[in-house]
């Protein structure tokens, strides 16, 4: 059973070999995600990468006004900060925690020095991209086709996968900016899911109590994005 804090509570570091794991793990930095934490902003030069483990990382496109839109979330599934790799060093989006709990650090330099051994840690690494990449167009897709009661079930839908309970505790407000709508808009969509019995919902505490009825009412983005990600992401030792 995992310890309280483990680096293989990241489905990334798990499936790691064990002589990658030899050279990454003794490298990683256990720190703290508290709720509403920038993780880093839009031009910053990224130094760290992050692999979640208990948080929830959000990625978000910030407009010129200031509105925030949510293009993809980051949990235990995955690692933040792909710009560092893909060698870009900045990015034009902003990470934001919207679930509080721990992540490992990594300095960048050793990620890209053992991505660039072109080994399991590069191909892990690529396809949790792609993943990404599908995340973030369906939720393009999602935002200008599906109504807006869909679009938050999909979006807590994605939450819950990367939590370890069926419980979320976030602010209105924080909902709101995460799907690009006014607060309004959420208490709207909260209410009616509340009324059909699929969550519980009171000052930003959200329980799901029915996962199976969520799913139904949830549009199909969610389902391409898990598809895809259950694909591309081992879940046995990569090669």
């Amino acid at each position: 059973m995992p310890s309280a804090h483990d680096p293989r509570q990241n489905h990334l570091l798990a499936v790691l070999p064990q002589d990658v794991s030899q050279r990454i793990l003794p490298q990683l930095e256990l720190v703290p995600m508290p709720l509403g934490h920038v993780v880093y902003e839009p031009g910053i030069r990224m130094n760290y990468v992050y692999f979640p483990t208990t948080c929830i990382v959000s990625l978000l496109y910030v407009l010129m006004d200031g509105a925030p839109a949510e293009i993809a979330v980051v949990g235990n599934e995955g690692i933040v900060g792909i710009s560092l790799f893909m060698g870009g060093e900045t990015t034009t989006n902003r990470a934001i925690v919207q679930s509080a709990g721990f992540a490992y650090q990594l300095k960048g330099q050793e990620l890209k020095d053992e991505f660039n051994r072109s080994g399991p840690m590069q191909h892990l690494l690529l396809r949790f991209t792609q993943a990404l990449i599908t995340q973030m167009a369906q939720t393009a897709a999602c935002n200008r086709h599906h109504s807006l009661d869909q679009q938050f079930c999909r979006w807590l839908l994605l939450s819950m996968d990367r939590l370890s309970s069926s419980s979320l505790v976030m602010t209105q407000e924080l909902i709101a900016n995460m799907l690009g709508v006014r607060r309004e808009g959420v208490t709207e969509a909260a209410g009616k899911i509340q009324s059909a019995g699929l969550i519980e919902y009171s000052r930003g505490h959200i329980t799901v109590l029915d996962r199976e009825g969520l799913e139904k009412r949830a549009c199909e983005c969610y389902a391409v994005v898990k598809k895809e990600s259950e694909r591309l992401l081992p879940e046995t030792i990569a090669r």
